[in-house]
């Protein structure tokens, strides 16, 4: 392989883990002041001006605890719990397109970490690893909450994963491919596809918030029940892998939101842009656009969080298996029956 592409690679995907970890740190910060804003109170506001430098406040909090381990004969799974969570929440973003290429030093820059043509199919494998983390957490920990917590939250997981596959499969047979960045590009101008899957949106939608355990979904550490769920007896930074995990992979499900459904980085008027300023000028644009589109996603998370109150588990179980499935098959045959008078074979 050439030694240029391998150190442009290596560059690119430190600068993705730096945003990505950047992201986690401050989406704590925004949701105790979005929450503040929603209760009409002040929020942190101590730690620098406004409140800014709150997410070094607690990382260094997090430091600072008790290393702690629980009576468990499982100690080596007790530490690769959080780390599975962590690795998985991060590892995602290989795949994913965050911008139209560059020309910048007499080549082209392709702005993604590796772009392969299953690339949906690497991130539903990520994902469902991603619930041995959790699994093998609660499990480890030696504690009857966490053990509940833990089943709760990996059953709920695989639940909606089959909701989210199926709502999947439409958008695929109107791209007709599982690349990432084919599908960015089939999004060209207003081409979005919400417009033409806004069903399959919704059901995608859904089944993110249950994937990343967000409120109404958030049954596998509702306090009042299992105390602090899966994570009940992690202490110092092995809590924070799982928390830092929570809001890594709210931030890897935006990206994957507005790529699937709302342009990824494309933007009306993107060809008069490339025309008149250059083409690198309308990628730099086109990566502010996506990240514009990431924040929106990440305010929807947290806005509601602080609106909905928490769903029952049956209710959860319910709305996965005998609600959103079937939508979703439906979904499925509407669009081949569309697709098939469209090609004039029906």
């Amino acid at each position: 392989m050439d030694q240029a592409i391998i150190i442009e690679k290596s560059i690119f995907i430190l600068v993705i883990f730096a945003i990505t970890m950047l992201f986690a740190m401050y989406e704590t910060l925004a949701e105790r002041k979005l929450a503040a804003w929603f209760q009409d109170r002040v929020g942190p506001n101590r730690a620098g001006p406004g409140g800014i430098m709150q997410p070094l406040a607690d990382g260094l909090k997090l430091f600072a605890k008790e290393e702690f381990f629980p009576n468990t004969p499982n100690r080596f799974l007790f530490i690769c719990g959080p780390a599975i969570s962590m690795s998985t929440a991060l590892i995602t973003s290989a795949v994913i397109p965050w911008g139209d290429k560059l020309h910048i030093f007499g080549r082209d820059v392709i702005l993604q970490a590796t772009d392969i043509n299953i690339g949906m199919l690497y991130v539903f494998g990520v994902l469902s690893i991603g619930v041995y983390g959790i699994m093998i957490g609660g499990w480890a920990s030696n504690n009857k909450f966490s053990l509940m917590g833990a089943m709760r939250a990996s059953s709920q997981m695989i639940s909606y994963e089959v909701a989210m596959g199926l709502a999947l499969i439409a958008l695929i047979m109107m791209d007709g491919s599982l690349s990432l960045r084919h599908i960015a590009e089939g999004q060209h101008g207003w081409k979005w596809n919400v417009l033409y899957q806004p069903v399959g949106f919704l059901i995608f939608l859904v089944c993110s918030f249950a994937e990343t355990n967000r409120t109404p979904f958030d049954l596998a550490e509702c306090e009042a029940e299992l105390i602090g769920g899966y994570h009940t007896e992690y202490s110092s930074m092995k809590m924070g892998f799982y928390l830092f995990a929570e809001y890594a992979s709210m931030f890897i499900s935006s990206t994957i939101l507005a790529v699937l459904y709302f342009g990824a980085y494309n933007y009306p008027g993107m060809d008069w842009v490339a025309e008149s300023w250059g083409a690198n000028a309308a990628s730099f644009i086109g990566i502010g656009v996506l990240f514009a589109k990431i924040c929106f996603f990440i305010f929807f998370y947290m806005w509601i969080r602080w609106t909905i109150p928490r769903f029952r588990y049956d209710q959860l179980m319910k709305l996965g298996w005998k609600m959103l499935i079937p939508l979703a098959i439906a979904n499925i045959v509407v669009t081949g029956l569309i697709i098939l008078i469209a090609d004039g074979k029906l």
